[in-house]
This record gives structure tokens, C-alpha cells and sequence, in this order.
């Protein structure tokens, strides 16, 4: 009798238990399934940009047509309606043929981009800069008069109105007969010289910076809205002198660049936004401080995590994604009289063809009412991509989460941490030797590359450290020459991997200008040691 009370509270204590159980673990399942239930609510729910655009910048590094095309596709796969071209020189101008350079399309081919994307439901907004970054303008005798300044020929002096006026209007009328867009961007940003020259000065004494500004950029959106069009600028001048807005056509569009700094960083955009204006935001997948030896893939990621998120809280009614192949600012080689030999871009960045990572998630983030999850995109990224374990992609974020920063040799501090970051990189660059792609390779080839020239790039300065040492002697040189030359047998291999796998993409001569300008100082550096050992022998 006992031995069955003992079966019984036994065989209660066990259904007692699997009770607990399956409501345990039913509870956990339902709240699983309740949440994911809210967030495909949440995202089903939330509205898209109407305006989801990508910005392709052409001052150099300048794309093929077919690479342009397959670009195109691409964003159109991703969910992308709009193109921002910023063509600079490799537009092919009618009545200022002057201004394009060597690389510059032919109209017939910018009619047919124009018309593949217009198949894709693709909207290209022609950019054209207005007031700074005009050197590849400016640069010109037939327009160096325009000039704010004889020395720095980036912007042009706004008090040149008629002469301004003139141009632009020609300049707006040749970009809109090529394109279908209500739009016509005029660019507006970074004008740092301001008041520079003696009839801005007056100008801006009388009257202030603002209105200096306001009355020329005024003119110049009247001259596209007289076309018919919407003008587009870039906002950080007019959050500056927010009253600028009082001037411009009531349809201006203000693009509100950020690429990873606080809302307010340029001014109070909340009250501009109050006025009912129409704003589109603008992350970055490159920009300060890639390089072509430094790609700041996390805060890249991070742009995107934060300000998307933001634009569309803010409501913003359009996102592009801007991707600079250069900072623009730039060099100059000058003769007399300041006429302009050559000018050569500051910092150059790995091309477009290595970023697809980036616009993917840039895809996803405008898919998703949730903020993009960078390590678990990427983790995913490398699963669906490249056919990668989840634990391979956990080492691709690694890998990509590895010191970004530049040495700068010029302070002990830079000399300090120069260790410390070839440490970061060179683990990195064992994770990516354990990391086997199965599927597109070629991409995958672009990532690897770019590690390996960030490596390269490490040991030249580590190298450069001693050349530059206030110990540097004879003897000296002749240790280091050996390592030049090593590093110059390693520059011809990064040379031609990168001529492979950009084939197509740039033109055959664009690709053989990057590799020279990355290899320069390198080269400069060899060449002077040698001829040094050479003669003291």
C-alpha cells in the first residue's frame, strides 16, 4: 500500500513537472512569437523614404559605362528609385567643352545611362556644383576671372553675379537637356571662402556672411526654377545662416549631410524643420578617414544604425547615400601668374567596386523599422553572401572592427600607437587567411585586398618612422634600403591584384593612375635612400 501512495505522489510530482514545463517553455515560445509578430507589424507598418537615392561621385575613379549600368541594376534590386551624379569633369559639356576632362563620357552615352535607368524606374538627378568645389571649373583660364580667390580657385566670387549667372544658366540648361529629372542639384556646400576677396569683404562688413550668401544663392535656385525644376543643395552653409531660407524658392530641397556626428552638428536643424521645409538626409559609406590604406567600416555601419533612423523619426522625405572617391580638396601645381598646370585630389579611397557590404546594408536599413544590427548584419551578410559559417562572419566583424586610424609620424604620440594598431591589423589579417568564400569570390577578393593594402601600408610606415627619425644617419639608410625594395616587390603584387579586379570598372588608365599615386612616396622615399647609399659607397 505504501509503495503505490509513494507510485502515486511520484507520478503527480512528474505530470506536476512537465506541466511547469510546457507552460515555461510555452510562455518563452509565445513571447517569442509575440515579438516577432510586433516587429513585422512595426516594419509593415512604417512608411518607406519616398525618395531612397545613392550619390555616385565621378571627380576621379571614374566608372565605365557597362560598370555604371550593372551598378544600377543592382541599387534597383535594392529597392533604390534615385541617382545622384555628381559627373564634375567627365561631363561631356556642350558650350564649355573646356571644362571636361579625358575621362569624360560621350553625350550619346550619358542619354543611354540615363535611359537604361529611367527603365529601371531609376530617377538621375544631376548635381552640379554652383559655388564651391568648382576646380575643375575654375582651373581654366576662360573662367579663372570667376575666381574668389587668385590662389585657391575652389569657389567663385558670388558678387560676380551676371558673369555667375551666365555660366550656370548654361551649365544647369546642357545637365537638364540630358536628363529627365524634375530635380537639378547645385551642390551649395563648403563654401570656406566666404568674404575672401576685397568686394566680399565690403559686402559682408555692410551687410553680414548670411546675406552675402543668401543673395547669390537666391539667384541661382531662380535660375533652375525658371527651367522648370526643383533645385537640391546641400544644407551645412544654410543651417549656418538658417535665415538664407527666407530667400530661397519655397520648393528647395536641403539635403542634410551626416556622416556620424550629432544632429546639430552644422545648427538647429529642429527650427528649419518647424517651417515646414523639405529635407532629405545623407549617411556615408565613404568619407573621413578612408584612405586607400584605411576603410572606418564601423562607422560606416554606425552611420547608418543611427541617422536612418532619425531621418525617417525626423521626417525626412528622402535618404541618399553619399560615397566620395576623394575628399575634395585639392593640390596644385601652378606657374606664373597662378595659371594652373595641374590639380591632384587629396585622399583618395578604394574604389566603389569593394563596397557592395555597405549598400547592402544600407538596402536593409531602409527595409526595417529597427535600428540595423551591424555585427548581425554582417554575420548574415557573410552567410548568405559568401557561403561562410555564422562563425566566419563572426570574424569578418572582427576583421572589420580592426584599428582604422592613420599614423601621423609627425608626433611621438602617432609613433606610440603605430605598434598598436599593426598589432589590430595583422590579427585581422589572420582571421582573413582562415575566411574560404564559396560563393562571389571576386567580392570577397575586394575585402581581402583592401586588408592586405592597409597592412602594406603599416609596414611602409613603420619603415618611414626611421627615415623620418631625428637618428637617421648613412648607416641607417643602408638598413632600410633592403626593406624598400621588399615593399616595392609587394606594391607590384597589390598593383596587379588591384588592376584585376577592378578590369572593367575604371578605365585601363584610371587604374593605372591609382596605382601610382598609392605607390609615390613609396617610390619617392626608395628612390632617394638608394641614390644616397649609391654615392656614399
Amino acid at each position: 500500500m505504501k509503495s503505490l501512495k509513494n507510485k502515486s505522489h511520484t507520478i503527480i510530482n512528474l505530470s506536476a513537472l512537465v506541466t511547469i514545463i510546457i507552460l515555461f517553455f510555452g510562455s518563452i515560445i509565445s513571447t517569442a512569437n509575440a515579438q516577432s509578430l510586433k516587429n513585422e507589424e512595426k516594419t509593415a507598418a512604417f512608411k518607406p523614404f519616398p525618395v531612397r537615392a545613392f550619390h555616385i561621385d565621378l571627380r576621379i575613379q571614374v566608372m565605365t559605362i557597362p560598370a555604371l549600368k550593372n551598378f544600377a541594376k543592382e541599387l534597383s534590386d535594392f529597392g533604390i528609385n534615385t541617382l545622384i551624379m555628381e559627373w564634375e569633369a567627365s561631363y561631356p559639356y556642350e558650350k564649355h567643352q573646356t571644362i571636361s576632362n579625358k575621362y569624360a563620357y560621350s553625350r550619346s552615352e550619358v542619354k543611354e545611362f540615363v535611359s537604361y535607368c529611367d527603365s529601371l524606374g531609376i530617377d538621375v538627378i544631376p548635381l552640379q556644383q554652383c559655388f564651391g568645389h568648382v576646380e575643375y571649373i575654375l582651373r581654366h583660364s576662360r573662367y579663372s576671372e570667376l575666381r574668389e580667390s587668385k590662389k585657391d580657385p575652389s569657389q567663385v566670387c558670388p558678387l560676380k553675379i551676371e558673369a555667375d549667372k551666365e555660366l550656370f544658366t548654361d551649365l544647369f540648361a546642357d545637365m537638364a537637356s540630358l536628363h529627365n529629372s524634375k530635380y537639378i542639384h547645385i551642390g551649395g556646400d563648403e563654401t570656406r571662402l566666404l568674404g575672401h576677396c576685397s568686394i566680399c569683404k565690403e559686402k559682408v562688413a555692410k551687410d553680414g556672411t548670411s546675406a552675402l550668401f543668401a543673395d547669390y544663392l537666391s539667384a541661382i535656385c531662380n535660375i533652375v526654377v525658371k527651367m522648370g525644376k526643383v533645385p537640391v543643395l546641400w544644407s551645412d552653409i544654410v543651417l549656418k545662416y538658417p535665415q538664407v531660407v527666407n530667400q530661397l524658392p519655397k520648393e528647395t530641397v536641403y539635403v542634410d549631410w551626416n556622416y556620424g556626428w550629432k544632429i546639430n552638428h552644422f545648427g538647429d536643424i529642429g527650427k528649419l524643420l518647424e517651417k515646414g521645409l523639405n529635407f532629405w538626409g545623407a549617411p556615408a559609406i565613404r568619407s573621413h578617414p578612408d584612405n586607400w590604406y584605411t576603410t572606418d567600416w564601423q562607422k560606416h555601419f554606425n552611420n547608418q544604425r543611427d541617422f536612418i533612423p532619425y531621418a525617417r523619426q525626423a521626417g525626412y522625405k528622402g535618404i541618399v547615400m553619399t560615397s566620395w572617391s576623394t575628399s575634395g580638396v585639392y593640390g596644385f601645381t601652378w606657374d606664373t601668374n597662378y595659371e594652373m598646370i595641374d590639380m591632384t585630389a587629396i585622399r583618395n579611397v578604394y574604389p566603389l567596386s569593394g563596397f557592395r557590404i555597405l549598400i547592402a546594408a544600407y538596402a536593409q536599413a531602409l527595409r526595417q523599422a529597427e535600428p540595423l544590427d551591424p555585427e548581425a548584419f554582417v554575420v548574415k551578410y557573410a552567410q548568405d553572401r559568401f557561403s561562410l559559417t555564422s562563425s566566419d562572419g563572426k570574424k569578418l566583424w572582427k576583421i572589420m572592427k580592426a584599428s582604422p586610424q592613420t599614423v601621423d609620424l609627425s608626433s611621438n604620440a602617432g609613433l606610440d600607437e603605430l605598434e598598436t594598431i599593426r598589432q589590430s591589423v595583422n590579427e585581422a589579417k589572420k582571421l582573413m587567411a582562415l575566411l574560404k568564400p564559396k560563393a562571389h569570390k571576386q567580392e570577397f577578393e575586394h575585402l581581402r585586398l583592401m586588408l592586405d593594402l592597409r597592412v602594406y601600408y603599416l609596414d611602409f610606415k613603420k619603415v618611414e618612422s626611421i627615415y623620418e627619425s631625428d637618428q637617421y644617419t648613412l648607416e641607417k639608410a643602408k638598413k632600410i634600403l633592403p626593406e624598400l625594395k621588399k615593399m616595392l616587390v609587394e606594391s607590384e603584387k597589390l598593383n596587379n591584384r588591384f588592376t584585376e579586379l577592378n578590369k572593367g570598372f575604371l578605365h585601363p588608365d584610371e587604374i593605372k593612375e591609382q596605382n601610382f599615386i598609392r605607390n609615390q612616396k613609396l617610390k619617392n622615399i626608395y628612390t632617394i635612400v638608394r641614390n644616397c647609399t649609391e654615392k656614399n659607397n
